[in-house]
């Protein structure tokens, strides 16, 4: 095989997600004579794009200080921080800002364009990609990877074409059901495990039977003894419990979860940080102030009356029992259904369209100052691909942002 002229650069994108459109677009940006190409093996490109935040689309998260931000990533924390110095939310604000994309902050955090759309975000992308006359092919991926020495890369593509390329970047998303960790690995690289991420817990339990809907602001979920309890907003659903908070866990514990087969225990403070004193200071206001009410008939702020209804029914407490004759063993059964109310999880749900996972391209083999492999120069990585993930609220996306955005950087050097 011929070696490739120096000119014009050929630079291949493997994925045409956030974090490959991120580097496409950089690449093309920074070395406007070299020759882009994106390649999308689905139907559409931006798919988690399109979806994420329930179709608004969750740009980033308002933590510009790249050490704070790096703590809401299980995985790939120490990498990201100083990633994150080179490119952070305030960046991907400013690029959108550039290209008349307004996007405003939410009470907890996360940032979504102003229309509330997440198509503003990926007719931004598209056209931007479009003005820099970056080539974008649908139903098209990598079949084959391969390294010819002095020439670039080789690669065969799942329509039968072949090409070659001065640098490529593989930024395809999860490598579940890909054939490309076979190829990474004959290049030299080692892909840790896969293991689902940000997802809801399944519970059968009779306090949450014929809840769905019910949700509670702030709420905090410890998901097996060793690890660390989670904070956030809870949703009660059909099949059992989700929101932030839920979800948090399921990341912080993705690999732990996975090796018990998703059948465990969860303790859920159901009032967030409230402790077992203040709400016994609660209680005992009630049994001043009201003392002929039925317990059931008066909820704890802000839990919804039909939640607590239940919560004072399986504390063993009649429907009719008053507080000024609450005894102090049904007050403790109440205090632990609250605080501490302990549920089985026997499996989880994943929306395979927000598919998270952990594991991947082991980190260590990356220079994350190139997002390039420490093995094979010219090979590059960006987004889920890799063995990084963050908490929900934004971080995923601006993880692939950040990665895209150095990675095109690179491939865009002569």
């Amino acid at each position: 095989m011929p070696p490739l002229k120096p000119e014009p650069r050929i630079i291949a994108v493997i994925g045409g997600g956030a974090a490959g459109f991120f580097a496409a677009v950089t690449a093309a940006e920074a070395n406007p004579k070299a020759s882009v190409l994106l390649l999308e093996k689905g139907k559409h490109c931006l798919q988690k794009v399109k979806i994420s935040g329930g179709g608004r689309c969750n740009v980033t998260h308002s933590c510009f200080d790249p050490a704070e931000l790096a703590t809401h990533y299980p995985r790939g924390a120490r990498e990201l921080r100083a990633a994150f110095h080179r490119w952070q939310p305030r960046d991907t604000l400013n690029w959108f800002k550039q290209r008349g994309v307004a996007i405003k902050r939410e009470p907890d955090g996360r940032m979504f364009p102003v229309t509330d759309d997440s198509q503003t975000i990926i007719d931004c992308l598209r056209g931007t990609a479009r003005e820099l006359g970056i080539e974008t092919r649908n139903g098209c991926g990598l079949a084959k990877l391969t390294h010819q020495p002095g020439t670039g890369f080789q690669l065969t593509l799942t329509d039968g074409s072949h090409m070659q390329a001065h640098a490529v970047c593989i930024a395809a998303g999860s490598l579940k059901g890909s054939s490309l960790p076979d190829d990474l690995r004959a290049l030299g690289h080692h892909i840790e495990a896969l293991a689902p991420s940000l997802f809801a817990f399944n519970v059968n339990d009779a306090r949450l039977h014929d809840l769905a809907g019910l949700s509670v602001p702030q709420a905090r979920v410890t998901a097996l003894p060793a690890n660390k309890p989670q904070s956030g907003p809870l949703l009660i659903t059909h099949r059992g419990l989700s929101g932030p908070a839920i979800l948090r866990a399921s990341a912080w514990g993705a690999r732990e979860i996975q090796s018990v087969n998703y059948h465990f225990d969860i303790t859920v403070n159901w009032l967030g940080e409230m402790t077992q004193a203040q709400l016994k200071v609660n209680f005992n206001q009630l049994r001043q102030d009201a003392p002929r009410k039925a317990v059931k008939n008066t909820p704890i702020e802000p839990l919804p009356r039909r939640l607590w209804e239940r919560l004072v029914q399986h504390a063993g407490i009649p429907d009719d029992c008053p507080w000024a004759q609450l005894g102090k063993k049904p007050e403790a059964s109440l205090l632990t259904q609250c605080l501490a109310g302990s549920y089985r999880v026997e499996g989880k749900t994943t929306n395979k369209d927000e598919f998270v996972t952990c594991g991947g391209i082991r980190l260590k083999d990356v220079d994350f100052r190139r997002m390039e492999s420490k093995h094979l120069p010219g090979l590059h990585f960006a987004g889920e691909c890799l063995d990084l993930d963050g908490i929900t609220g934004g971080f995923n996306f601006q993880a692939a942002w950040t990665t895209g955005r150095i990675a095109g950087l690179a491939m865009a050097e002569i």
